[in-house]
């Protein structure tokens, strides 16, 4: 854990800045959804998996199974049919019945939005809890993917591996009006520019301020 400095937050308001100047504000998921329970799906679709291949099969699944009730009764082997090519289908097909089983069961079929009720479905983790909670409801959280977790590093934002602890410190110094938005952000910077093999840090907008770029 990195100890909340007044160098490092004000570099991470920085870092905002800049981002807010080359992507711009107005940003939410990259996942295609209608509703909150078609975003609540599309998520935990989209572990270990492109959001761009998620978006080819949610269109055609949501046309299939277009309520909480079609997934609370759908067969788990047809379900893994329906989504075989976005990978590890079986557990995901078994989480998705149990999550709208839940729901239905437990929060009269709609999306809940306290933290600790979204944690308490089946394949909801705290990623995925905040993608709802921030993209939804706007409630200010920060997405620890696998790219909010390798940048924040570089940036020295954090030292742990672990999403939680990087969740926390993130929150003690980037400007709360940033939250929602840094994950959506940062994605889009290590797509297309500072990528895992090959970041191409002579070109990053964020360059002079990187600590990790200085110090290559």
């Amino acid at each position: 854990m990195i100890r909340k400095t007044k160098e490092v937050t004000e570099r991470a308001k920085k870092v905002c800045e800049l981002l807010d100047k080359q992507y711009g504000k107005d940003l939410y998921t990259y996942l295609t959804h209608t509703n909150p329970f078609e975003l609540l799906i599309a998520t935990i679709l989209s572990a270990q998996c492109t959001d761009k291949r998620v978006n080819m099969v949610t269109p055609g699944l949501f046309r299939k199974y277009p309520t909480v009730h079609d997934f609370a009764i759908a067969d788990q082997k047809e379900l893994e049919k329906d989504i075989h090519s976005i990978g590890f289908y079986h557990s995901k097909a078994k989480n998705i019945i149990g999550c709208a089983q839940k729901l239905e069961k437990d929060f009269g079929s709609e999306v809940p939005r306290k933290l600790e009720d979204l944690i308490s479905l089946p394949g909801v983790g705290r990623k995925t809890a905040n993608v709802i909670r921030g993209n939804i409801f706007q409630d200010p959280s920060i997405v620890v993917d696998t790219h909010v977790k390798r940048i924040s590093r570089k940036l020295e934002f954090t030292d742990s591996e672990d999403p939680v602890v990087i969740e926390k410190d993130l929150m003690k110094i980037l400007p709360m009006e940033n939250w929602i938005r840094y994950n959506i952000q940062i994605i889009y910077l290590g797509r297309t520019v500072c990528i895992a093999r090959n970041p191409k840090c002579g070109e990053c907008f964020l360059k002079d301020i990187c600590p990790s770029c200085k110090a290559e």
